[in-house]
């Protein structure tokens, strides 16, 4: 296989994955009220997948490493994803809810950061920007969002498992012909994994992060409920989801051209910081449009945010351990935090109101931005090896 057709695939394959992932992000919060689930349960269903998400991503990512695939790891996450979401959207009460929605995520949650960390390889291989391919994710993940909000609107968000099942199909399809990394070094070890995890620069930058991405994944969770209760629709909660991914995509395209001009560290303060005046007003909103219309802002915060986070762990990590080091990062970013994020956001939705939610996830995304000036100025400084800027 070519290096082009390679590229192809492997865009492809990060296109129908989000476009899969749209799905459980914008719409299953919805469906699982249609089901008559509370806030708090709702809440519950949702921490399930990050819940699940700090066992199997380290534990997919450590195989991968170790046995030097990352494509045989993908086909089987796509393969138990595809069969476990068949039963995850049959089921009625909260504890089979729970159970098979463990299932679930425990196979879907790494396909994100499996291929995100093939993206990452591929682009350092080729020497181009790996916004350039991970872009593709976004404009996946938009479209998705709009036709399927659409076609729930109009037929009911009951039927989500349909355009799951089929996209996720095409998905599982594309990932027989990605490329896989070359095994150029001796498999992992455990002790190594260990060392990585007493690295205090990696640790202390995994925590500080958390203080940002608690209030990304509790928005992920609850904007949909929250343009609900607004006035909205699931068709406008498609349409806030377009507007904000396609901003998103804009960034990763154009990131050559920007992100490496600082150091990490300020885009993810500045990434906070905007962060911290978006959620304040959502937190003001008296109707959906202007939820939609602050929508561009996503591209800014999460975007700017997830790329120089991304690369900065990659700088710091081992070569050896890429994608070890690259699902621990997608276990604090999207696990612990969307637990946090889904439990407590759930239940300050249920006996407060959405605009607490949010004004409440301002204040966080504050304090990390604080905090990783402390970290770049202060213990961090001080350890960090320079790394000088690249063009």
């Amino acid at each position: 296989m070519s290096k082009k057709d390679s590229l192809v695939s492997l865009k492809l394959l990060i296109f129908h994955f989000h476009a899969t992932n749209t799905i459980i992000i914008s719409f299953l919060p919805l469906y699982l009220k249609y089901k008559g689930l509370t806030g708090t349960e709702i809440g519950w269903v949702l921490a399930i997948g990050p819940c699940a998400s700090i066992i199997s991503q380290p534990f997919w990512g450590y195989l991968s490493d170790k046995y030097k695939t990352v494509k045989r790891m993908l086909i089987i996450s796509v393969i138990g994803m595809l069969l476990a979401s068949v039963t995850f959207f049959q089921m009625d009460h909260l504890v089979t809810i729970l159970l098979f929605g463990a299932i679930f995520y425990f196979f879907s949650s790494p396909v994100g950061a499996l291929s995100d960390s093939l993206a990452q390889r591929r682009a350092i291989d080729l020497k181009i920007s790996f916004g350039t391919i991970r872009m593709w994710g976004s404009i996946g993940f938009a479209l998705s969002s709009l036709i399927v909000g659409e076609v729930l609107t109009k037929f009911g968000v009951q039927y989500m498992i349909w355009p799951y099942v089929i996209i996720g199909t095409v998905l599982l399809l594309i990932t027989f012909t990605i490329q896989d990394v070359k095994a150029d070094s001796a498999p992992v070890q455990l002790k190594e994994v260990k060392n990585l995890m007493m690295n205090k620069s990696f640790i202390l930058f995994l925590i500080f992060m958390m203080f940002i991405s608690i209030g990304h994944r509790a928005n992920d969770s609850f904007i949909g409920i929250y343009i609900m209760e607004l006035g909205g629709n699931e068709s406008l909660v498609g349409l806030a989801w377009f507007v904000g991914v396609i901003s998103e995509g804009v960034i990763f395209a154009f990131a050559g051209f920007w992100f490496r001009k600082y150091h990490p560290i300020t885009f993810i303060v500045f990434a906070a910081l905007l962060y911290s005046l978006r959620w304040f007003i959502y937190g003001t909103a008296t109707s959906p449009l202007l939820i939609i219309s602050l929508q561009v802002l996503h591209g800014l915060t999460f975007g700017t945010f997830y790329l120089t986070a991304f690369d900065y762990i990659t700088r710091i990590i081992p070569k050896l351990l890429q994608s070890t080091g690259h699902l621990i990062f997608y276990s604090a970013l999207f696990g612990v935090s969307g637990i946090v994020g889904s439990m407590g956001g759930g239940m300050i939705f249920e006996h407060f109101n959405g605009q607490t939610l949010y004004y409440i996830m301002g204040i966080l995304s504050l304090i990390g931005a604080i905090s990783f000036i402390g970290f770049h100025f202060g213990i961090h400084r001080k350890r960090e090896v320079s790394i000088e800027k690249r063009d």
